[in-house]
C-alpha cells in the first residue's frame, strides 16, 4: 500500500492570527491613544494591556500618560484607566511638564513585570532657558511608581545658595537706595526649586537673619519680603562678624548639598573688627564660598575722606580675581548701576563642568527610546551633543554618561550639523562569541542613516565595535531596530534594521534589512505598496505556528491610505522567510482604524488559551489579535483485505460477480500549538476513488459517501469510519486503485486552523494481489512450442508416386534435407500451431512478437482449446510484417497453457525462396547492479585559523584535492545513476570553509568482453555539474553515470578560507 500526500493550499494572506474575533480598545484620538502598546502581567497574575497616550491632558497640562486596560470579561467594553504618570517629578527642580509626551516610549521588563514610560520632552528651567533632557518613570507590577529615571538631567548652572550680607549701620544713607538695590538684584535671580535660594543677613554692631535660604521659593515671595526689611542701625560696622555668621549659620539654615555657595557683602566703611577679618575670609575659602564685595563710597565722598584703606579691605574680602568679584560705587544711589554687571558675573560661574558635558545634554531628550538591560535601563538621547545624539544608561548605582569623544570616530564633527539622532532607537543583541552587545540607530546620519554596535561599561567607557550604514538618503535607516532569536537558544540570530521611508520606483515603500549577527551582512524584506512605511514597527514574537521557531511581525501604518496593516513573517532554521505568511489590514478588522501598526507587541498569552497574542496600536485605539491553535488532521486509510484478490468474487452488485472490500478511514487531530484538550473540533471530509475512466474499476456501495461528511473530534482522539466498495471485473490489474481522502475544517473562520505545511489530501493506493508468493514477485516459467502443417521434403517424398515431384529423385544426391518444407502447387495458405505454457507463477505483461517474411500475409489467430486465456494482437508498424500479441493481459496465470493456430496466406505478388515465421516471447525483468566505489581516504589536513576577518573573501587557503573512482562491475548496464557528494561549505554560524575551485572527470573505457556486451558501451555525453546549497553547511555535487563497464575518475579541488569560526 502506498500513501501520497497532497497540499491543496491556495495563495492567501490568512493563517493563525484570527481576524474575525478580536478586541478593539478605544481611547481619545486627540491624546494619540495607541501610540505605544505593551502587554503586562500585574502582581496578582492579572493580564493588562498598557497603552501610551503621549498627548493626554493632566489637569491644565498636556503631559501625556499611560492607560492600563483590563482584559477581564467582567469589565466594560473599554476597561481602561489612566495611571496618572504625568504627575511624576524630580524634587527641587523647576520643571515644565507641558508637552513632555509621556507614553511616547513604553517598554516592559519580563523579569519583574515592571515597565518604564518615558516623556522625552520633559523640561526644567535653568535661568532663562528650558532644557529638554527627558524623564522616565519606572512602575512596578502593581502599577505603583517606584523610581524616576533621568540620566541626562544635570544641575542648573543657577543651582546656588546666595547669602546677601547687608551693612545696616548708621552710616548707610539713604536706606531706601540700598533696599532698591536689594530688590533689583533679587529680581535678577532665578529663584525656585533646583535653582537659586536667597538668604539675607543684616549687620552693624550685631547680626540679624532677615530671612533664611529655605524660607521663600519664588522671586515674588523674596521681593515682597525684601520690601519690609528695615535698617537696623548701629554705631559700629562689624563686617568680619557679619561674614562669619553668614558662613557658619546662614549657609546651614536651608542650604543644599551640591549647591554653589555665593556671598554678596555690601558695606560703606572699614570694619571695626578688622582683626577678625582674616580668619573669617580663610574660613569662607575652606567652605568654598565665592564672595562678591561691594564698596559704597558715599560716606567717604560726603566727608572727603581718602577711601584707599577701605577699598583695600573690600578687595581682600572679595574672591580672586578682583576684577570679577570687586565692585565700588560712588554712593548708595549708584548701586542700581551695577545690578546687571553683578548678575552677569554671578551667572557665569557655571560654565562647563570638568567632563565637558554640561552643555552637551541640555536638549538630549533622553527617553526617546528605551531598552532594559541586566543592570538597568538603556535610553536614547537624540538631542545630545547638538542633535548628534547619545546613548545613556541608568543603573541603581547611578547614571552612565559616555563622553562626547566616544562617538567622534563614527560621528565626526564635520557632520554634526546634519543631526544624526543617535538613540532614536536602542536595543541589544547576544553574540555567542562576545556576549551582550548594545545597538543604537541614528536615522539622520549623513542623511542616509547608521546603526552602531557597541559596548558600554558603567565607568562610561563606550567602545563602538561595528557600524551599519543606510543606502538611501531620507530612508530613515535605523529608525527601528530589533533582535531576533529564531531558535530560542538565547543567542541572537538576526538583527533587523528598518528604513520605513525607503523609496523605490518613485514610491515610499519601506524596507527592513536582515543581518546575521555573526556576519552583519544580509538580505532585506520589501513591500511594494504605496506610502506604506513598512518597518515603522518591528516586533519579534514567540513561535506562533508551532514549528519551534520564533517569528516576526512588521508594521506598515501608512498602507491603504493611512489605514495601516501588519505583516507576519515566519522563521525557519535560523532564517526569516522573505515572503510574509499573513497580512492583516486595518480594513479587515473594523472601519475607521487609522495608522494601524504604528506599534506592535506580542510576548504573552492574553486570553488564557496558551497561545501568544498580538497587541497593535493605531490612532485612538489598541487592537488585540488572538492567535488560533494550529492543528494537523491525520487521515489514514487501511483496507480489508489489504489487496484486491481478483480470483475471489465474493458478492454480487448489479447482477454481476464482484470483489467486495472495505476501507477503514481513521482521523486523528494533533496540535502543533497549545489547545484545550476538551475543545471540540468540527472537521469535514470526503472520500473518493480516483478513477479517471468511463467505467471505473471500483465503486462505492453507498454513493452518498462521496458527499462531504462531518465529524466532531477532540485533540488526540481517533475516530474511524468504514467505507464499503466493490471492485469490478477488469483487465487493468497492473495499476493500483487510488483512494483519496480530503479533509478540512467545518468552520475555518473560528477555532483552530490547519497547519499549512500538512497535507489536506491523502491518496492511498490499493494494489491488486498478483497471485504469487508473499514477496510480491512472480517467477514465471514460460514454454513456447510450435509446428507447421507444411510437410518436410522426406514426408512429401514418402507419399504415393502420383503426388511426388521430380525433385524427390534427387534426395540421395542432395544429402539429408529432411528439414526442408515443401509447398504444394495448389496450396494457398499455411498454418502454425503454437502451444504456450506457463509452468511457473503468474506471468505479467507477457507479449508475443510474430514476425514473418514478405511472401506471407497474416490471416488469423485462433485459440483452439477451451481456456480463459485471451490473445489480442495489433500491428505497431504497417510497413513491417509483424504482429504484437498481448497474452491474457495483464497476466497469464500460473500452471496454465493455451493452444492457438496462426494462419498465413501466401502472397501472389511476392515470391521468395523461403518462408520464415519467428515467434518471440517477451517478459519484463529486473537485473542486479554491482557498484564499485573508491576514494582517497587520506587527504591532507589543514588547520582552520580564526585571526582573519570574515569580510575578506579574497583570502584563500591551500587547495584540498579529493579523487573518487566509480565503476560498474556487473554484467548489465546502469542508467541514470546519481552520485551525491556533500562537502562542509560553512560552519554552524555561517562562516565559509570551502569553495569548489575545479572539477573534472577522466573516463577510461573497459574493452568489451563479448559481442553481446558491446551495445552497452555508451559515451559520457556531458560532464556538466551543479552545486546546490543544502540548508547551512553542505554543498552537494550531482552528476549522472550513463554506462556500465566504464570507470570514471573524479577530481574535485577545494580552496579553504582562513576565516573566523565560532
Amino acid at each position: 500500500m502506498k500513501i501520497v500526500f497532497l497540499f491543496l493550499q491556495g495563495f492567501h494572506d490568512c493563517f493563525n492570527i484570527d481576524t474575525k474575533r478580536h478586541r478593539i480598545i478605544k481611547g481619545p484620538k486627540q491624546a494619540q491613544f495607541g501610540y505605544t502598546v505593551q502587554q503586562h502581567v500585574a502582581a496578582g497574575g492579572e493580564k493588562w494591556l498598557l497603552v501610551g497616550a503621549p498627548y493626554e491632558m493632566n489637569g491644565p497640562y498636556q503631559t501625556g500618560d499611560v492607560y492600563k486596560c483590563s482584559l477581564s470579561k467582567r469589565t466594560n467594553s473599554n476597561g481602561c484607566s489612566k495611571l496618572n504618570l504625568g504627575r511624576i517629578s524630580l524634587t527641587n527642580v523647576s520643571e515644565r511638564k507641558d508637552k513632555m509626551r509621556l507614553g511616547m516610549t513604553l517598554t516592559s521588563n519580563r523579569k519583574d513585570n515592571s515597565f518604564v514610560a518615558c516623556g522625552p520632552l520633559w523640561s526644567y528651567e535653568c535661568g532663562s532657558s528650558y532644557y529638554s533632557t527627558g524623564i522616565c518613570s519606572r512602575v512596578n507590577a502593581s502599577f505603583k511608581f517606584s523610581r524616576t529615571i533621568a540620566p541626562a538631567f544635570q544641575r542648573c548652572e543657577t543651582y546656588m545658595d546666595i547669602v546677601i550680607v547687608l551693612d545696616g549701620s548708621n552710616s548707610i544713607y539713604p536706606w531706601y537706595e540700598v533696599q532698591a538695590f536689594l530688590i533689583n538684584i533679587l529680581q535678577k535671580f532665578y529663584i525656585g526649586p533646583g535653582q537659586i535660594q536667597v538668604g539675607v543677613v543684616q549687620y552693624g554692631e550685631k547680626v540679624v537673619h532677615e530671612f533664611k535660604l529655605s524660607d521663600y521659593k519664588s522671586v515674588e515671595e523674596v521681593v515682597k519680603r525684601a520690601r519690609s526689611i528695615n535698617q537696623r542701625g548701629g554705631e559700629e560696622t562689624n563686617t568680619a562678624l557679619g561674614i562669619n555668621v553668614a558662613r557658619s549659620e546662614a549657609f546651614k539654615q536651608g542650604g543644599r548639598r551640591g549647591a554653589k555657595k555665593v556671598m554678596i557683602v555690601i558695606t560703606d566703611g572699614e570694619s571695626h573688627d578688622s582683626a577678625d577679618l582674616q580668619q573669617a575670609i580663610e574660613d569662607s575659602e575652606k567652605d568654598g564660598i565665592t564672595r562678591y564685595a561691594i564698596a559704597v563710597l558715599g560716606y567717604y565722598n560726603r566727608r572727603g575722606i581718602n577711601p584707599e584703606a577701605f577699598l583695600n579691605e573690600i578687595k581682600y574680602i572679595a574672591s580672586d580675581p578682583d576684577d570679577k568679584h570687586f565692585f565700588n560705587v560712588t554712593d548708595e544711589s549708584a548701586l542700581k548701576d551695577i545690578v546687571d554687571a553683578l548678575g552677569e558675573r554671578i551667572f557665569s560661574l557655571e560654565g562647563t563642568s570638568k567632563n565637558g558635558t554640561a552643555f552637551g545634554l541640555q536638549m538630549s531628550q533622553a527617553g526617546f527610546s528605551a531598552h532594559n538591560v541586566e543592570d538597568g535601563i538603556l535610553v536614547g538621547a537624540v538631542g545630545a551633543y547638538d542633535w548628534n545624539g547619545a546613548v545613556l544608561k541608568e543603573t541603581r548605582q547611578g547614571k552612565v554618561v559616555p563622553p562626547k569623544s566616544s562617538y567622534t570616530q563614527e560621528f565626526p564633527e564635520e557632520l554634526k550639523n546634519h543631526g544624526a539622532y543617535l538613540g532614536y532607537t536602542v536595543t541589544s543583541v547576544v553574540s555567542a562569541k562576545n556576549g551582550r552587545l548594545l545597538v543604537a540607530g541614528a536615522p539622520r546620519f549623513n542623511h542616509t542613516g547608521k546603526v552602531i554596535i557597541f559596548t558600554l561599561k558603567n565607568s562610561g567607557n563606550l567602545t563602538i565595535l561595528h557600524s551599519l550604514k543606510g543606502q538611501q538618503i531620507g530612508s530613515y535607516y535605523g529608525s527601528e531596530i530589533a533582535p531576533v532569536d529564531i531558535d530560542g537558544d538565547g543567542i541572537t540570530d538576526n538583527l533587523l534594521v528598518a528604513a520605513p521611508m525607503f523609496f523605490s520606483s518613485g514610491l515610499e515603500k519601506g524596507k527592513v534589512y536582515i543581518y546575521r549577527v555573526t556576519e552583519l551582512v544580509g538580505t532585506n524584506l520589501n513591500k511594494h505598496r504605496l506610502n506604506a512605511r513598512f518597518g515603522s514597527s518591528l516586533a519579534p514574537v514567540p513561535d506562533l505556528n508551532g514549528d519551534g521557531f520564533n517569528d516576526l511581525v512588521v508594521g506598515a501604518p501608512l498602507e491603504d491610505d493611512h489605514k495601516g496593516a501588519i505583516y507576519v513573517f515566519f522563521c525557519q532554521h535560523n532564517r526569516i522567510l522573505r515572503k510574509y505568511k499573513q497580512r492583516i489590514a486595518a480594513a479587515d478588522l473594523a472601519p475607521g482604524l487609522q495608522y494601524f501598526g504604528r506599534s506592535i507587541h506580542g510576548t504573552m498569552d492574553m486570553n488564557d488559551d496558551g497561545l501568544v497574542d498580538l497587541a497593535v496600536g493605531s490612532l485612538g485605539a489598541a487592537v488585540l489579535l488572538w492567535s488560533q491553535s494550529v492543528i494537523r488532521i491525520y487521515a489514514t486509510v487501511r483496507f480489508e483485505p489489504s489487496k484486491i484478490n481478483i480470483f475471489v468474487k465474493d458478492c454480487q452488485r448489479g447482477g454481476k460477480d464482484v470483489t467486495c472490500m472495505s476501507a477503514i478511514v481513521c482521523f486523528n487531530i494533533t496540535a502543533r500549538t497549545a489547545i484545550h484538550p476538551t475543545q471540540e473540533i468540527g472537521i469535514k471530509y470526503n472520500v473518493s476513488i480516483a478513477e479517471r475512466r468511463f467505467n471505473p474499476r471500483a465503486i462505492l456501495d453507498n454513493p452518498n459517501k462521496l458527499q462531504p461528511q462531518n465529524l466532531t473530534l477532540f485533540p488526540g482522539e481517533e475516530t474511524c469510519e468504514h467505507i464499503y466498495f466493490h471492485v469490478m471485473e477488469t483487465t487493468d490489474y497492473a495499476r493500483p486503485i487510488v483512494f483519496a481522502v480530503q479533509v478540512g475544517l467545518q468552520n475555518p473562520d473560528h477555532g483552530p486552523v490547519l497547519d499549512e505545511s500538512w497535507p489536506t489530501v491523502v491518496r492511498t493506493e490499493l494494489p491488486f494481489w498478483n497471485g504469487c508468493d508473499e514477496d510480491d514477485r512472480c517467477v514465471p516459467d514460460l514454454a513456447l512450442q510450435s509446428m507447421t502443417d507444411l510437410m518436410t521434403r522426406n514426408q512429401f517424398c514418402a507419399q504415393p508416386v502420383q503426388s511426388r515431384g521430380a525433385f524427390c529423385h534427387h534426395v540421395s544426391e542432395q544429402g539429408t534435407e529432411g528439414s526442408l518444407r515443401v509447398i504444394e502447387a495448389n496450396r494457398r495458405r499455411m498454418v502454425v500451431d503454437v502451444r504456450l505454457e506457463n509452468k511457473g507463477e503468474n506471468a505479467y505483461n507477457a507479449r508475443l512478437n510474430i514476425t514473418y517474411t514478405r511472401n506471407l500475409r497474416f490471416s488469423s489467430l485462433i485459440v483452439k482449446d477451451n481456456t480463459d486465456i485471451k490473445i489480442e494482437c495489433y500491428i505497431e508498424d504497417k510497413l513491417r510484417n509483424e504482429k504484437i500479441c498481448n497474452v491474457s493481459a495483464p497476466f497469464m496465470r500460473a500452471k496454465t497453457q493455451v493452444i492457438f493456430r496462426l494462419e498465413f496466406e501466401f502472397s501472389r505478388t511476392v515470391f521468395l525462396e523461403h518462408v520464415r515465421v519467428i515467434l518471440e516471447l517477451l517478459l519484463t525483468c529486473l537485473f542486479m547492479f554491482i557498484p564499485y566505489f573508491k576514494r582517497d581516504s587520506n587527504p591532507t589536513r589543514y588547520e582552520i585559523k580564526s585571526e582573519l576577518s570574515l569580510e575578506e573573501p579574497g583570502i584563500i587557503g591551500p587547495p584540498l584535492n579529493f579523487t573518487f573512482q566509480i565503476q560498474n562491475l556487473g554484467y548489465f548496464p546502469v542508467k541514470d545513476l546519481q552520485l551525491n557528494i556533500e562537502i562542509p561549505e560553512m560552519t554552524k554560524n555561517g562562516n565559509q570553509l570551502l569553495q569548489i575551485s575545479d572539477f573534472h572527470i577522466d573516463q577510461v573505457s573497459v574493452e568489451p568482453q563479448s559481442e553481446r556486451q558491446s551495445y552497452a558501451l555508451l559515451r559520457l555525453l556531458s560532464c556538466d555539474w551543479i552545486i546546490i546549497a543544502h540548508g547551512r553547511g553542505l554543498v552537494s555535487v550531482f552528476f549522472l553515470l550513463l554506462a556500465f563497464g566504464i570507470c570514471y575518475y573524479l577530481e574535485i579541488v577545494f580552496c579553504g578560507h582562513s576565516s573566523s569560526v565560532t
